[in-house]
């Protein structure tokens, strides 16, 4: 059963907003990306999300590339079963910015494999589209119309 939401503001003297989570930051993890920039990079985040379980999103110029699987010590009341001997980055980590009151606002978030074919078709040049596509550009109708019917038919 999920626990009551309180906001950060009404937390009392000696309470911790982890008190009142349901763990978001054992639920995930998010690595940065390259920004893509040509076909394969298109290609790659592609590939990834394919595979399920994973995300991409973009936030303040950042790509990430987020892995959605809970910590193997995360317990069913959300505290860590290992806090004592808990990772570094675990030690390291603070609620001043987390996402306990967010919901998960991105720039752009990409989920399946079809949303970032379809950013890169809109992102890449014309030349570059028809690669991550399978696709050649489609020729205009003016230029169409100057070949000769002799040859257009042929």
């Amino acid at each position: 059963m999920p626990k009551p939401k309180v906001a950060r503001a009404d937390l009392k003297p000696g309470e911790f907003l982890c008190q009142h989570c349901t763990a978001k930051c054992c639920r995930y993890f998010a690595l940065p990306l390259e920004t893509p920039n040509v076909r394969n990079d298109f290609d790659y985040f592609r590939w990834y999300l394919i595979h399920g379980r994973v995300s991409i999103f973009v936030d303040d110029d950042t790509w990430y590339l987020m892995v959605h699987n809970d910590c193997d010590h995360l317990q069913e009341d959300h505290r860590c079963g290992i806090y004592q001997d808990r990772p570094q980055i675990c030690r390291d980590y603070t609620t001043d910015d987390c996402e306990y009151d967010g919901d998960n606002n991105y720039d752009m978030l990409f989920e399946c494999p079809e949303q970032i074919v379809e950013y890169a078709e809109a992102f890449l040049p014309q030349a570059r589209r028809a690669k991550v596509t399978g696709r050649q550009p489609k020729l205009s109708l003016p230029i169409l119309s100057a070949v000769p019917e002799s040859v257009r038919s042929a």
